[in-house]
């Protein structure tokens, strides 16, 4: 019995460590895109983004603990789904429409 707890605890802080690194990577991606690129593509403010995966980002954070029904796992399970709407819907619309802060374009367009 033991050994079927631990390989569990395993898996649900292997589970946790994926939702928190999507939750970086949709933080940090939202950090690197330009404010107006948000206006453009219809989608919330780049402010309202940026709080709402910060929060998604700490909470992942401070569910470590393996513990998937307690209400920080399911805390952590909404702020996966915040940060995968990011991923899978706004992050795409940003790409449409240009919105990479930065970047290797020229006047005409990308090199």
């Amino acid at each position: 019995m033991f050994g079927l707890t631990s390989a569990q605890s395993v898996v649900f802080l292997l589970l946790g460590l994926a939702a928190f690194a999507v939750q970086v990577v949709a933080l940090v991606d939202c950090i690197r895109r330009r404010p107006d690129a948000f206006v453009a593509a219809g989608k919330q403010t780049k402010q309202r983004w940026l709080i709402i995966l910060g929060v998604a980002a700490a909470i992942g954070f401070v569910s470590f603990n393996g513990v998937l029904l307690s209400p920080v796992g399911f805390l952590n399970l909404i702020a996966f789904v915040a940060a995968a709407v990011y991923l899978v819907d706004v992050r795409p619309a940003l790409r449409q429409v240009g919105g990479r802060g930065g970047g290797n374009s020229g006047p005409y367009g990308p090199w």
